[in-house]
């Protein structure tokens, strides 16, 4: 008699298991990786990326390319996710961390077809990981901090290396100072806040600049604007967030009045509040008033009688920048602004930039924040450009808190990859072949930066491999500018060692975990999603 199968899942479950469905989980990675490893290094290409809305965008960011790719694939979604997460903890290495992966994954490949069990190849990746962390830490060049001078040329060094791949890298002479000196404007904790990036379309990208203050774009205005002085020195600043212009009444608001006088009352009384509340911040001894909230024509006319600069719907953002540059704080009530909430700075003054006029608060005793200016042509170029700065601002924090470098262009992983394969050769049984795998997957760097320049990648790996072999090779990386090797430590291709670190270990973490699902259940739409939602009724709750 024959037994009926048993039915555990919903009819049209796609559920698929065991090796072929291990090596589609790889090979969707493969894609992946793919799509972003020409963007690699200084010679990487740009991606162009049209989203659903017709809004292009333009970059070579690995992070940014693999957010604005919309990844359905599960076991791929991974390697978005540590790209992402590299982003966010180093700022750059987006794109390394997910070849890096992906090149395991592939070398992993082989051994699964061949029946190794994942498990033997994620315990083998493991161990190679901690091996090369130690290798990192051992090799690794710490910076004398105490000589301010020093420590300033290097941290230029580091983000002129983080520039060198992006599109303004003829421009890292201009913007590695720029970025070293806004974040050494900030204070111990280097909150990312605290730098402003503006841009303002027009002009050359050598027009940008760093003010140390704070500066924003001139808010929205009313008529009695242009009686106001623009520039004045010492000025106390009050911040608010009060509306100062009469109010509409709500909709359904009612007044019921006998006679005629009493509307007049009604209508002077709120004149009054305005009136008084002016008036408080006037006696204050405030000249600049910030607030969040509309300030309306009569409030600016007020404000320009007397002398006082006046600017309405602050971006929060720029408000708290303020706060923190000027001292003071923002105030909900305009009853008690006594000396102690009111801010002040050396100079505020109106500029004009481009086409844009810009409010600078400059030579504020708190200045514990910065705004860098872009200036542009295009608008995706300096939205480019704004990521590329980025990622040097949060290398530099890097660089400062943890105060170790290695050398970059493929150089760090070379010496790791010669590391695990002598290693490999004193381990018996699988293991061997694995990590000896491990460490031909990190020549990945390499060899993409070699093609990205458009070099013969197998001879200048031998060159590499050749040199790492003896003992005072271990630096040596490719040298784009000659199609050759060099030692780049001396060249001053500098990362701090904590992004290196943390690619390897995000990396060999995404590769064993999609090495260790052995199976995919993917759950059926219910009705395929014509029918979601409850069924059509009568209205008014009654089903047909």
């Amino acid at each position: 008699q024959q037994q009926p199968p048993i039915i555990l899942l919903k009819e049209g479950t796609d559920s698929s298991q065991g090796i072929p469905q291990l090596v589609s989980n790889i090979n969707a990675c493969q894609v992946i990786s793919e799509a972003i490893r020409t963007t690699l290094g200084p010679r990487g290409m740009d991606k162009l990326i049209v989203d659903g809305r017709g809004k292009a965008t333009i970059s070579n960011d690995g992070a940014t390319i693999l957010k604005l790719l919309d990844v359905v694939h599960p076991a791929a979604k991974t390697l978005v996710d540590i790209s992402k997460s590299q982003d966010s903890e180093v700022g750059d290495g987006t794109t390394t961390v997910t070849l890096l992966a992906a090149e395991l994954l592939k070398q992993a490949k082989c051994f699964v077809e061949e029946g190794v069990h994942p498990q033997l190849i994620i315990r083998a990746y493991r161990q190679a990981t901690n091996l090369a962390i130690e290798k990192i830490k051992e090799i690794q060049v710490q910076i004398k901090t105490d000589d301010p001078k020093e420590q300033r040329g290097l941290l230029e060094k580091c983000a002129s290396t983080a520039l060198n791949s992006k599109l303004i890298a003829s421009y890292k002479d201009l913007f590695a100072p720029m970025v070293v000196d806004a974040v050494t404007l900030l204070d111990d904790l280097l909150p990312l806040k605290m730098i402003g990036i503006k841009k303002i379309s027009g002009g050359a990208l050598e027009d940008s600049k760093l003010v140390s203050g704070v500066a924003f774009k001139k808010t929205f205005s009313y008529a009695g604007f242009e009686m106001q002085r623009k520039k004045y020195k010492n000025p106390k600043i009050a911040l608010l967030n009060v509306e100062l212009e009469l109010k509409s009444e709500k909709e359904n608001a009612e007044v019921r009045v006998n006679n005629v006088e009493d509307y007049q009352d009604i209508v002077d009384a709120e004149w009054q509040i305005l009136y008084d509340k002016m008036k408080h911040i006037c006696d204050s001894g405030a000249v600049v008033v910030l607030s969040k909230l509309p300030i309306g024509d009569v409030a600016t006319q007020y404000f320009a009688d007397r002398d006082m600069f006046c600017a309405g719907r602050v971006n929060e953002e720029d408000l708290k920048r303020t706060m923190k540059a000027c001292g003071g704080s923002i105030q909900t009530s305009v009853q008690h602004l006594t000396d102690d909430v009111l801010g002040t700075c050396e100079e505020f003054e109106e500029e004009q930039v481009g086409g844009e006029r810009f409010n600078f608060f400059r030579g504020c005793p708190q200045a514990k924040t910065c705004t860098i200016l872009l200036r542009g042509g295009a608008e995706q170029f300096m939205e480019e450009s704004e990521r590329s700065l980025h990622d040097a601002i949060m290398i530099v924090r890097r660089a400062i808190k943890n105060d170790a470098v290695v050398a970059g262009g493929g150089a760090i992983e070379m010496e790791i990859s010669k590391h695990l394969r002598d290693h490999a050769r004193t381990i018996r049984g699988k293991q061997q072949l694995i990590i000896s795998a491990y460490g031909k997957a990190l020549e990945v760097i390499a060899r993409q930066l070699c093609e990205n320049a458009g070099f013969d990648a197998t001879n200048i790996l031998n060159k590499l491999r050749q040199v790492h072999a003896k003992e005072d090779g271990k630096w040596y990386g490719v040298d784009i500018n000659n199609e050759d090797i060099t030692d780049n430590f001396a060249a001053c291709v500098w990362e701090p060692s904590i992004v290196k670190k943390n690619a390897l270990t995000a990396a060999s973490e995404a590769a064993c975990l999609i090495l260790s699902v052995d199976e995919t259940v993917k759950n059926p739409r219910s009705g395929q999603g014509d029918q979601a939602g409850p069924p059509p009724g009568r209205g008014r709750g009654r089903p047909r």
